[in-house]
């Protein structure tokens, strides 16, 4: 009986769980897109000498 009282969360808690709308899951994974877009856009640059738009030609 002591099991009776216990209630199970019905959404995983986890923090790293990928979940749909405006939750702090979400949230981090959107942050975490954006720095390694960021990171990947800063090596564009380094390596190619060229801004990111000059490199795919659209400047």
């Amino acid at each position: 009986m002591s099991n009776a009282n216990k209630t199970v969360p019905s959404v995983s808690e986890d923090p790293n769980a990928l979940r749909w709308g405006f939750t702090p899951q979400s949230e981090n994974w959107n942050g975490r897109l954006a720095m390694i877009g960021f990171l990947a856009a800063i090596l564009i640059e380094a390596f190619s000498g060229q801004g990111i738009l000059h490199f795919w030609g659209i400047l």
